[in-house]
């Protein structure tokens, strides 16, 4: 009988090897030909099973020239970021009612922490392609990418409520679905 934590089976003590732990590839360069111009590759208990309740989890995360990874969030984690290559424009949005943008341009060797829940980005802030490493305080950290979760809910959040919310006209807000 299988018996399931965080929702990922686990394994017998006596079952377990090396290969639970370890996880091959993070040096080969992410495909960043796509809308935003990046590339997440994760490294969670879904890909390491070794990880599976020790709390910590990674991503390697490619940049293209201006390429972006768009605003969202870690609904389960704090993030800390570590550029290895290229220049980053970094921030993310404290809670209401200030909303305030904390923002960095980072090079290679910086470091930079988002805090769990609060709505961030990194944008290569270079001509060049960009490299980082973050690691994450959950082994299933989640993420929320604002635009997706808006514009591409399934079903469709009622356009009226997003004219409204966004104040703009239900053509945009059309157009803009459409893209998701």
């Amino acid at each position: 009988m299988a018996v399931l934590v965080n929702g990922l089976t686990c394994k017998s003590p006596s079952l377990v090897q090396a290969s639970d732990f370890s996880i091959s590839g993070l040096h080969m360069v992410g495909n960043t030909s796509n809308a935003v111009g990046s590339k997440v590759t994760p490294v969670t208990a879904a890909q390491l099973p070794g990880l599976n309740t020790l709390g910590i989890s990674l991503v390697r995360i490619d940049y293209a020239p201006w390429g972006i990874n768009p605003p969202h969030t870690h609904p389960r984690a704090s993030e800390i970021l570590t550029i290895l290559e290229g220049s980053l424009e970094v921030g993310f949005v404290t809670s209401n009612p200030e909303n305030r943008l904390i923002s960095k341009v980072l090079q290679k060797g910086d470091v930079f922490v988002f805090p769990v829940g609060l709505v961030h980005f990194q944008r290569n802030a270079g001509k060049m392609n960009a490299v980082a490493i973050a690691a994450l305080s959950s082994q299933n950290p989640g993420v929320i990418p604002i635009a997706n979760a808006v514009f591409g809910s399934n079903p469709d959040i009622s356009n009226d409520i997003l004219v409204r919310a966004f104040q703009v006209d239900k053509n945009v807000v059309g157009s803009i679905q459409s893209k998701f």
